[in-house]
């Protein structure tokens, strides 16, 4: 069975006090994804750390291979969604988009979503190839 919200076990940090989301700081997808969610943000309630920045990241305790696999939203009570599971979390974050998250509610959406997701990210460094310069 897939993996569901996790918590922060052994984070021995102060928990942030916003949602953070832990991204691939040198994907192209991943770059024009969190330009797409800081549009959507505009009461600026979500942190975005990419995963490069080990001295931020590692409050978190989550392991360099997880984040480097997928990104990971993190709620100040200690909640982790890794990957696609962090779709209907982000999207009720944001005013205009709040209606979304419940399709995710839908059964099939949110595997159908892991799958994509998964496929997405094994190859996203091969798929920017062709996005770059527009």
């Amino acid at each position: 069975m897939p993996r569901r919200a996790q918590s922060m076990a052994g984070a021995d940090h102060a928990r942030p006090t916003h949602p953070t989301l832990i991204y691939d700081g040198e994907c192209g997808i991943c770059q024009r994804a969190v330009a797409i969610a800081k549009r959507w943000d505009r009461e600026h309630v979500l942190r975005f750390v990419p995963f490069q920045d080990q001295a931020r990241v590692a409050q978190f305790g989550i392991a360099l291979p997880a984040l480097a696999a997928a990104m990971h939203l993190i709620h100040p009570d200690g909640r982790v969604f890794p990957g696609a599971d962090a779709l209907p979390q982000l999207l009720r974050l944001f005013p205009g988009k709040r209606w979304l998250a419940p399709l995710f509610r839908i059964p099939g959406v949110l595997p159908l979503a892991r799958r994509i997701y998964a496929w997405i990210a094994m190859r996203r460094h091969c798929l920017v190839r062709g996005m770059e310069g527009r």
